[in-house]
């Protein structure tokens, strides 16, 4: 890191630590974040005095929230399956990730200690990894120029680093370079982004193009058998799945559900918002009685016939798509940006979405195959929902289309999963 900045971001490392215990109680992910770190490299030393065995190598794979956290599940899947005997770390920054980081079956999983040089060098200590491996982009400098100082291997799978990324102006250049600089091996999605990071300090001779694991991962969850809950919810009522919606999403797609309902009578719902707070919750809830529409909870052994299903919990949306003849993806009209289109593509749902889509490349790539439309509002949407729930020809071509595009960025995995194993000298 430039030495300019060495000393200010090592200050904040050590005031976002000392925040964990002064953090009041409450609910927000900040607190919820912070309160996780009390006492974080104690843990880390317990794990490793009871479980860690010197006598074999271990992978830690760092993912800051689920997104990237489904990005490194294919790799470790296979690296559990094949190697056995390597231990495995897994850390995760958000607290939206807690319940995905404990479905990796890992070794070890916990929070990752926020980026000081310190705290750094203790957790490298109690793991003793051979391998560090971060998902997507989160690459921290401090972290990563200890474990390089310690001449443990560092590498980066699924990476991306967009055009527009605050990561390519020079303040994030300067304190990013060495890290950048340090890494090993860097697989990328696609050669622009080779190139991108490249031009940010990694060495050319280090990055290949292995893609995207998120195709593997959503293409192995939709051939595997499907939940009982989903089995619950089949029907022959035409069916949209709306995922991880905003009330950005809602004020559109609400609106325009009314009229669908009228011109589609048998047509059905499935909402899944993105925050499931009791407000978020209650708004939707409010919205159907005042329209006269039956309500089912999930949580509540759902009728499959109600007009409405709300999805109260986390962690069924990507099943859920299993359900759907079409399928609408918050984010499209929310500053946050376009969540992931490629679960209900994998399972062969024509997909819909709000103007802001355009740092999605898996939108962009299921538009022109024609498996994606945009809505630019709730009367656009209500037409092309309407004609997609009407037509069961149009609705199967742009379902085989979207379906087609993840089966062709399959391979990821096992290309990363190479990376990582060779990184591992196996």
């Amino acid at each position: 890191m430039n030495s300019l900045l060495r000393v200010p971001y090592t200050l904040a490392g050590v005031l976002a630590q000392g925040l964990t215990y002064i953090v009041p109680d409450g609910g927000s992910k900040l607190q919820r974040g912070l309160r996780a770190r009390r006492g974080i490299i104690g843990r880390y030393r317990r794990w490793a005095a009871a479980n860690r065995d010197p006598s074999r190598l271990l992978a830690w794979f760092h993912a800051p929230s689920v997104g990237e956290g489904l990005q490194a599940l294919p790799v470790i899947q296979l690296l559990q399956a094949r190697l056995p005997d390597v231990q495995i770390a897994y850390t995760h920054f958000s607290p939206s990730a807690e319940k995905f980081a404990r479905s990796t079956n890992a070794d070890f999983i916990d929070y990752l200690p926020f980026d000081s040089y310190g705290d750094s060098a203790a957790a490298i200590s109690a793991l003793q990894p051979a391998l560090l491996v971060f998902s997507k982009l989160d690459v921290w400098p401090a972290l990563t120029e200890t474990a390089s100082t310690r001449r443990i291997k560092v590498g980066l799978i699924s990476a991306t680093l967009p055009e527009s990324s605050g990561r390519r102006g020079v303040l994030a250049r300067n304190a990013l370079g060495d890290a950048y600089r340090a890494l090993d091996r860097v697989g990328a999605i696609s050669r622009e982004d080779a190139d991108r990071l490249a031009d940010q300090g990694v060495r050319p001779d280090r990055i290949s193009v292995t893609g995207d694991t998120r195709y593997d991962q959503v293409w192995k969850r939709a051939g595997a058998d499907p939940l009982a809950l989903v089995q619950s919810l089949r029907s022959s009522a035409p069916t949209l799945v709306a995922g991880s919606t905003w009330p950005a999403d809602e004020n559109r797609l609400l609106e325009a559900w009314v009229e669908v309902k009228k011109r589609v009578p048998t047509a059905r719902l499935v909402i899944a918002p993105h925050e499931v707070t009791d407000e978020h919750l209650r708004s939707i809830s409010s919205w159907v009685t005042t329209n006269s529409f039956t309500l089912s909870r999930i949580s509540d052994s759902p009728n499959a016939s109600s007009d409405v299903i709300l999805v109260d919990r986390y962690g069924v949306l990507g099943d859920l798509y299993a359900v759907a003849d079409v399928a609408y993806v918050g984010g499209g009209f929310h500053a946050a940006g376009l969540h992931s289109v490629l679960e209900p593509a994998a399972f062969g749902a024509p997909v819909l979405f709000g103007p802001q889509h355009h740092k999605s490349r898996e939108a962009s790539a299921l538009m022109a195959a024609g498996g994606a439309q945009v809505a630019t509002d709730a009367g656009d949407l209500c037409g092309r929902l309407v004609r997609l729930l009407k037509s069961g020809e149009a609705r199967d071509t742009a379902g085989a289309a979207a379906r087609r595009v993840v089966e062709g960025g399959l391979g990821a995995a096992e290309r990363s999963y190479t990376l990582v194993r060779e990184l591992l000298g196996r």
